[in-house]
């Protein structure tokens, strides 16, 4: 077989639409050989997830490790977490200056800044 046919044929098999399952509202995918999987085992894996990521998954990804077919490689997806700019001001590490005093505020208005 010619090794862009190989390609291809690798490619197809990880294309192939997954079977799905949800438990406590997560999602759990899995491909055809794993039709075995009971909801009993997908309800420990989205445990595990949880415990290790909280409220924030939504969804896992079950997929045989082509090497060792009995093993089976867990992938979790996660909402985005929003994050907030830290900067250095005045020796602090802050987010805003919303909860600063008068006189923080104006120590901060006053200090010289320095361009990058």
């Amino acid at each position: 077989m010619p090794e862009s046919e190989t390609k291809a044929a690798i490619q197809c098999e990880h294309c192939k639409p997954l079977n799905q399952m949800v438990v406590r509202n997560v999602t759990v995918s899995y491909p055809d050989s794993l039709t075995d999987l009971t909801e009993a085992e997908a309800a420990e894996y989205v445990q595990r997830g949880i415990d290790k990521y909280g409220h924030i998954l939504t969804g896992i990804e079950l997929r045989t490790v082509e090497a060792e077919p009995d093993m089976i490689d867990v992938y979790y997806d996660v909402k985005p977490m929003p994050f907030q700019r830290l900067r250095r001001i005045t020796g602090y590490l802050v987010g805003d200056l919303k909860r600063w005093n008068n006189g923080k505020r104006a120590e901060e208005h006053d200090r010289v800044k320095h361009g990058i």
